[in-house]
């Protein structure tokens, strides 16, 4: 039987702020990719992020930023690799200390944002991000877009590359993601998200912007949390998935 992991980013709120239903999310994802606190998050969501996912079974990912906490993640930035490889054990450091509080233990690293893409083509920042999780003292898998940088360097350093696909982003036909400012970059429609979901999971393959398919062979699928009907959609997708005969599980 044909397996994928779901994850999607949870705990992107700070202080009395929240942008994404975590509680409702937690009851449908298999891997949570919990801010830590350089794009969104804080102490107090970190921790109840955590004991939120232990209590439900489900993984807990470092998701790493750029420090910008006032454009979200998603500007473009350029952060020199010793400090961008600082900050990025710095936030697996925070959040694994709620982790493990919570019984349980970071088990994966993914970028968020600007620096996921980034990341695809730019080997001094892919290679400053594979330096902040050895720094951060774990062999940590890294999750990351399949062809990119990031885990063509990852697997050199002998951390576990795993290729993640997004059943709710549209691609290029070179296999990378549409820019956010772009028209279609985000796929809204319900029934779409749930047939690339299943062509993603069964043949590897998702249509591109432009029609053509385009191979992105996958142990992962994302779905973000901070788009409208989150929750509801993720549910529809996990559905659709398991009548597929695809088993729904975290790959850590």
């Amino acid at each position: 039987m044909t397996a994928i992991d779901l994850n999607a980013d949870l705990g992107e709120g700070f202080g009395r702020w929240r942008l994404t239903d975590d509680e409702q999310l937690l009851t449908v994802v298999t891997s949570a990719n919990v801010a830590c606190g350089f794009h969104a998050g804080d102490a107090v969501t970190m921790r109840r992020v955590c004991e939120l996912a232990v209590a439900r079974g489900v993984t807990i990912g470092a998701q790493v930023s750029y420090r910008d906490l006032a454009g979200f993640g998603r500007r473009a930035m350029d952060v020199p690799p010793a400090e961008l490889a600082a900050e990025v054990a710095y936030q697996i450091g925070a959040l694994e200390v709620f982790a493990r509080a919570a019984g349980s233990r970071v088990a994966y690293v993914k970028p968020h944002g600007a620096l996921y893409n980034r990341v695809v083509r730019d080997e001094r920042q892919a290679a400053a991000v594979v330096e902040g999780v050895l720094l951060a003292g774990a062999s940590l898998p890294v999750l990351g877009l399949p062809g990119s940088r990031l885990l063509e360097l990852a697997g050199k350093a002998g951390l576990p590359a795993v290729p993640e696909a997004f059943a709710d982003r549209a691609y290029t036909e070179e296999g990378t993601l549409v820019p956010r400012g772009q028209d279609g970059a985000v796929v809204t429609d319900p029934q779409a998200v749930e047939e690339r979901s299943v062509g993603i999971a069964r043949s590897g393959t998702v249509p591109s912007l432009a029609g053509t398919p385009v191979g992105v062979r996958a142990r992962s699928l994302c779905l973000h949390g901070d788009t409208p009907g989150a929750v509801e959609l993720a549910r529809r997708v996990r559905r659709r998935l398991e009548a597929a005969g695809v088993r729904v599980e975290a790959f850590a």
